[in-house]
């Protein structure tokens, strides 16, 4: 079915075959990756690193979302990893199809350049090690996952985005997932 996670432990989750281990991730961040469900982020081209991270926190509860974390409560450090490598090849997502509205677009790069958020995501938003790729993700999924950091009920693994995050208004948050759901 996804040539990309051929290489995948079949004892992810327990399941005696590779598409019985994937079919609940595929489920909802999408068969190639790419969420179609909202508040659900798109896995596609995410750094491995990150991806294995949050896999790791996920399954040790560290960040207790169900139904994460109780779907990879028997998974493996290995097969953490093997699911990140899986999910990493997979193609990235899809950039929203309408273009930014040029004044959101503008107060959102303005803000990226204030807070240097190109400095960690990289100058194209694809992510590198621990920051995850932002451009084209879903618009709902970042806007969440911004008012979670913004709310201290999600950290990152340093104070870096806790200092970005503190003086942005929930305007600013919107413009800022606006414009990187369109980046290509």
């Amino acid at each position: 079915m996804l040539a990309a996670l051929t290489a995948l432990s079949a004892s992810i989750a327990g399941a005696a075959t590779l598409d019985e281990g994937l079919a609940p991730c595929l489920a909802c961040h999408g068969e190639k990756g790419q969420s179609q469900i909202a508040e659900v982020p798109s896995l596609g081209a995410q750094p491995v690193f990150f991806l294995s991270v949050q896999l790791l926190m996920f399954r040790d509860k560290m960040r207790p979302i169900e139904p994460m974390s109780g779907m990879m409560k028997d998974w493996s450090d290995d097969d953490l990893r093997r699911a990140a490598e899986a999910f990493a090849k997979l193609s990235p997502p899809n950039a929203a199809l309408e273009p930014p509205d040029a004044t959101r677009a503008e107060g959102a790069r303005a803000l990226i350049e204030q807070h240097r958020c190109n400095f960690c995501h990289k100058q194209d938003f694809s992510g590198e090690q621990n920051a995850p790729r932002l451009a084209g993700q879903r618009e709902d999924y970042l806007l969440k996952a911004l008012r979670d950091y913004k709310n201290n009920n999600r950290r990152a693994y340093d104070a870096a985005m806790a200092d970005v995050m503190h003086p942005l208004t929930d305007a600013n948050l919107q413009d800022l997932s606006h414009y990187l759901s369109r980046l290509r």
